[in-house]
């Protein structure tokens, strides 16, 4: 059965971190940025857990173990058990395990955080295509992968092994900058061998399957900052979804989001859980937000009214994705956000 197609973001007259039993937070852009945590971020969860909410974190990134996220988050003020802790590398290791046989070795590519996941699933993992191989599997593995590694994952597809990647994320954030993610390495390969990967990691199904499997969670609220990872990874799975403007999200890309990338919620940061969510309502014409009415014309969106910004992009969301349907909004919001600071 097809999902409705969001209009516009819903209100909640709980706080979030009520209506849902477990938050499904991603890291980088909403928890830390460049490995320091995202201004109130500690504060934020500290009482979302306090109030019976249970806190798991989400990640593409394969090359970490959970052991080591963990800690990272500790020593932010986030007391994290590994437990807490779900990566696309057990995601991906999970997916191998169901198609090969047990303890059946794996080809590499990638750190520490694959090798970690797939002998927890029983199997072994090499690191040459001479070693007879059942499966290969590719993951992000910091500035130390060479070039030979993608070598050796080539040989082995090229004669058939089945290859599996954590995750296609093209980009990966670091603190110089942006870097090649996991899913400019997947390319070197593909390009070699004109192979497809099988792919774990957001926004695809293994990568929520793992997280509700690890997690127990009833009602899951998936909170992220990307919109091609975390909200469609949401939509995918089913499941609602908090967007907080902490990363890479603006407010352009919210506005023009298709159907699979529209968010559940909107807020500007951590502290959104921790309230309800205004209601968006319909008028004849337009939508009203707090003290804002956001209107599609003919060639641009429109927006009038004063008040709490985030309402107006609420608002806006409402008159853009209404009047996109199905598809991506192309009118003008530059002048009617430029009105809202965002």
């Amino acid at each position: 059965m097809s999902q409705a197609v969001r209009t516009r973001p819903e209100g909640s007259g709980q706080p979030l971190s009520e209506a849902y039993d477990t938050a499904l937070l991603d890291l980088d852009g909403v928890v830390y940025a460049g490995g320091n945590a995202i201004v109130h971020a500690v504060d934020s969860l500290a009482v979302a857990r306090a109030g019976g909410m249970h806190l798991a974190y989400v990640t593409n990134n394969a090359l970490r173990t959970p052991d080591t996220v963990a800690e990272h988050l500790t020593e932010l003020g986030i007391p994290t058990g590994a437990d807490d802790v779900i990566t696309s590398a057990q995601a991906v290791a999970r997916l191998i395990s169901e198609q090969v046989p047990a303890g059946a070795r794996v080809l590499v590519i990638g750190g520490e955080g694959l090798r970690v996941a797939l002998r927890e699933r029983g199997l072994t993992p090499v690191e040459s295509a001479d070693d007879d191989p059942a499966a290969v599997v590719q993951g992000f593995g910091g500035p130390e992968l060479t070039w030979g590694r993608f070598a050796e994952a080539s040989y082995a597809v090229a004669r058939g092994v089945p290859w599996f990647a954590s995750n296609t994320d093209l980009t990966i954030p670091s603190g110089r900058g942006i870097a090649p993610g996991n899913g400019a390495a997947v390319e070197v390969v593909r390009i070699a061998t004109g192979k497809e990967p099988q792919v774990a990691g957001k926004p695809l199904p293994p990568m929520h399957r793992e997280t509700i499997i690890r997690t127990g969670a009833k009602r899951p609220l998936v909170v992220g900052d990307r919109l091609d990872t975390d909200i469609e990874g949401a939509f995918n799975g089913g499941v609602d979804s908090l967007l907080v403007l902490t990363g890479v999200t603006d407010g352009a890309q919210l506005l023009a989001a298709p159907p699979q990338h529209r968010p559940t919620y909107v807020d500007a940061d951590l502290r959104g859980l921790l309230t309800g969510q205004p209601e968006v309502d319909p008028l004849t014409e337009g939508f009203r937000c707090g003290g804002w009415t956001a209107t599609a014309g003919a060639d641009r969106l429109e927006l009038e009214g004063d008040g709490e910004p985030l309402d107006g992009l609420r608002a806006l969301c409402a008159a853009a994705w209404t009047a996109a349907g199905e598809g991506s909004c192309e009118l003008d919001g530059g002048k009617a956000l430029a009105r809202l600071g965002l």
